[in-house]
């Protein structure tokens, strides 16, 4: 067997979809948990500077920020593992299923293995719509303030008082941020475009929408790898039913 044939023979080994799935995880992962990371940092001093004047009305977000951090350090090593073990398993019953390597066939141990990834793999996908769904809540905060302080800011091109712009406010309260019982809890008028004119605010902004598409990249990932898995898994069966050394 010439050189040639040796290449094609390894390249039509490799899982080109668990692959994809693989670099597509790791970028995903790598936004969301660099950028949740970074947005909960400065959400920590807006809403301690702007949204409340008591420790005690903050102290539950900022026990939140605090943990959900060290949650994101294991969610990085956790993925980077399992991405690797998912790839690996992609190549193993790629080559199965291609019977590549000679005598090479799946076992009931293999079949059992490949069934695990899948079980597994759908319920994080499931986890990770339900982070993908609640990190769309800062986004929708923050593009909601900054549309409001963008309407301010028109309509003081043509007003000589601000004053009367005091009833567009932006409630931390009813996006689940802080506590009812929080005082202030919302910032209005002046004080809100205000807020909106330091870079802080637009770097945190930026750092939600990252993490925000992160959780989306990661989910399409995960969807991707089930795809090539489950039917990996499905013509494994399909061969041990017709007597492949099962």
């Amino acid at each position: 067997m010439g050189c040639y044939d040796c290449c094609i023979r390894c390249l039509g080994a490799v899982p080109y979809a668990s692959l994809a799935a693989t670099l597509l995880c790791y970028v995903g992962v790598a936004l969301f948990c660099g950028g949740a990371h970074q947005a909960l940092t400065h959400t920590d001093t807006l809403v301690q500077i702007h949204f409340t004047r008591s420790l005690q009305d903050y102290q539950g977000l900022a026990d939140f920020i605090k943990y959900f951090q060290y949650v994101i350090y294991g969610l990085a090593s956790f993925f980077f593992l399992y991405g690797i073990l998912l790839l690996a398993e992609g190549f193993y019953t790629t080559s199965a299923v291609k019977q590549t390597f000679g005598e090479f066939r799946s076992t009931q141990c293999s079949r059992c293995l490949s069934l695990t990834f899948i079980i597994v793999t759908f319920t994080l996908a499931i986890i990770w719509l339900v982070v993908f769904a609640f990190s769309a809540i800062p986004v929708y905060f923050l593009y909601n303030m900054a549309d409001a302080c963008h309407y301010v800011n028109i309509k003081a091109e043509t007003t000589v008082s601000l004053t009367q712009f005091g009833w567009v406010c932006m409630d931390a309260r009813q996006y689940g941020l802080l506590h009812w019982n929080s005082v202030p809890g919302k910032v209005c008028g002046t004080a809100m475009t205000n807020i909106c004119k330091t870079p802080e605010f637009y770097v945190t902004y930026d750092f939600y929408i990252a993490a925000f598409a992160g959780a989306g990249i990661t989910l399409l990932a995960l969807v991707l790898y089930l795809v090539p898995t489950t039917y990996n898994y499905a013509v494994l069966r399909f061969l041990g039913r017709k007597g492949i050394r099962c």
